[in-house]
């Protein structure tokens, strides 16, 4: 089989025309940008884990029954820095490295914020996002870098840290009806606290700025939700949302603060700074967009790890929230390189495998309601909020389903009462193996497999006569471990999940993590 994970590839700035098979709508025009690691050794250094590797964007154009494949790499600072060593010299989650003092090579890697906490890289690898007219490579640290949508340029770096006082922040805001983006981030040790803000930067600036475009200069603190240890802050991925409210959920997955202030003394990478406490609880907080303030209702359930959210809403007095959860922090682990390609042998080796869950929280109950009472009113769902002596709420899900991971949906559906989730299917290995459709009502799921391959992301396009939910297409890029088999970018009729097209690049792409699709509409405005 053929070596997929920690073998660089190779860039692609000039579009390159892929092979259609099949039949392309004449309505899908535009790009599906997409983001992730591409490049896990420098000279004769190699990062540890798959997460570290320098970010590769790539980009695949739909115009008029035609599809081009380009791909890029961010020159991110932390690139040109390994790049001009030869070797790695900035660190990454996984991978503590160690500059040469002689060159004195990005020195400022290594300076500390507020005497505690080391400023991040800037291998902005995991998502894009888009801020009014303009596109950003996200990771999950303070930076974001500027990109080029058509030619994946890089273009400047922005500090999230000048705007808003944040040391992380999420590669997963999200968007409301007028455009505006909004996420959340920690900030640590400010001031002598430790808490997770939430801000907004505003899809549109005033007229005398139009040209600047100066987004971030507007961003508006919502509200900040104090951390429930100062020096042990959770680690999030995501967050939700609904009409009227921003839901957290403060997972006893935690970043101790001390270990991170001294990992690089000690000869220790930052993932070593994150530990699971399975004894303690998760805290499910709601912040009432109107008011900006947290409900008072203590609402919590047991341990889990939660990367992504799928999707939440409010449906007769209650907040539904459904999320992909594990058990324990050991996913993680897995994606170490030296444990990654050993998998694709088919090893089974995925002890903690991602369960979809939904969770019920009511929210105008009776307060004097018996303890133990279960407050849930929806008889659609079996989940429960159970009230207890000290007033708190204890959640236990409804299983959705399991096995699933990359949870996309229709985004005109985000924040509201949806059906469908589309996703990636794992089973003895982390790495996906299958793309699924999960009807939420029904529990029925649909399929899509073919041999020797390793889908991405599915990201959903709608139709523009959009009549249903799942009207639409799929997209999801493909890549192969049988090195017969060209890689491709795979097309699905959302609806009925068969395949509508495929457009095959003689490229050794690479697997992926997120991403966005921009329809040509938003193409021409980003140029006016």
């Amino acid at each position: 089989m053929d070596v997929i994970f920690g073998r660089n590839k190779e860039e692609h700035p000039e579009p390159i025309k892929a092979e259609v098979k099949g039949e392309l709508p004449s309505w899908l025009q535009g790009i599906l940008l997409r983001n992730g690691p591409g490049m896990h050794t420098v000279g004769e250094t190699q990062y540890n884990h798959w997460f570290d590797g320098l970010a590769l964007v790539h980009s695949f154009t739909f115009k008029n029954g035609e599809v081009y494949y380009r791909s890029k790499y961010l020159r991110s600072d932390t690139y040109n820095c390994n790049i001009e060593a030869n070797r790695i010299v900035v660190s990454e989650f996984g991978t503590m490295a160690y500059p040469d003092p002689c060159k004195n090579l990005f020195a400022k890697a290594f300076c500390y914020l507020s005497h505690t906490i080391p400023e991040f890289t800037d291998n902005c690898l995991i998502n894009i996002m888009k801020t009014g007219e303009d596109y950003y490579a996200t990771s999950e640290t303070n930076f974001i870098r500027k990109i080029n949508p058509h030619t994946l340029e890089t273009l400047e770096k922005v500090d999230y840290n000048k705007y808003v006082a944040v040391n992380l922040a999420t590669s997963h805001p999200h968007y409301d009806s007028a455009g505006n983006v909004l996420n959340m981030g920690t900030s640590i040790v400010d001031k002598g606290k430790t808490k997770y803000v939430i801000f907004k930067i505003p899809s549109s600036v005033p007229e005398k700025e139009k040209k600047k475009k100066s987004y971030l200069k507007h961003l508006e603190v919502l509200c900040s939700i104090p951390s429930q240890s100062l020096l042990h802050p959770s680690y999030y991925h995501s967050f939700g949302v609904t009409e009227n409210y921003i839901i957290f959920v403060e997972q006893p997955f935690k970043l101790d603060i001390l270990k991170l202030a001294t990992a690089y003394f000690r000869g220790v990478n930052w993932a070593s700074c994150l530990s699971f406490h399975k004894e303690d609880k998760t805290w499910i907080h709601l912040i009432d967009k109107k008011t900006k303030k947290e409900i008072s209702t203590k609402i919590y359930t047991d341990a889990m790890v939660l990367f992504h959210h799928v999707n939440a809403y409010e449906e007769d007095g209650h907040v539904v929230v459904d999320v992909i959860s594990y058990p324990d922090n050991s996913l993680y682990q897995m994606f170490y390189l030296k444990n990654l390609n050993e998998d694709l042998e088919g090893n089974t080796k995925l002890t903690s495998i991602p369960a979809c869950k939904r969770f019920v929280v009511p929210l105008g109950f009776d307060k004097d309601a018996e303890v133990g009472t279960n407050l849930v009113k929806l008889p659609s769902t079996t989940a429960t909020a159970l009230k207890e002596k000290d007033g708190n709420i204890y959640c236990q899900p409804e299983m959705l389903c399991e096995g699933i991971e990359l949870p996309r949906i229709n985004y005109d559906y985000n924040g509201k009462k949806y059906r469908y989730i589309y996703a990636t299917e794992v089973q003895w290995s982390p790495v996906p193996t299958k793309i699924a459709k999960v009807d939420v009502l029904t529990k029925e799921k649909l399929i899509w497999e073919e041999e020797h391959c390793w889908p991405a992301e599915p990201v959903f396009v709608p139709s523009p006569d959009l009549k249903e939910e799942d009207d639409g297409l799929i997209l999801s890029s493909i890549v192969t471990s049988d090195p017969r088999k060209a890689p491709f970018l795979l097309i699905l009729d959302a609806k009925t999940f068969t395949e509508t097209a495929r457009a095959t690049v003689n490229v050794d792409l690479h697997l992926d993590l997120h991403g966005v699709f921009i329809p040509e509409k938003d193409l021409n405005a980003q140029h006016e």
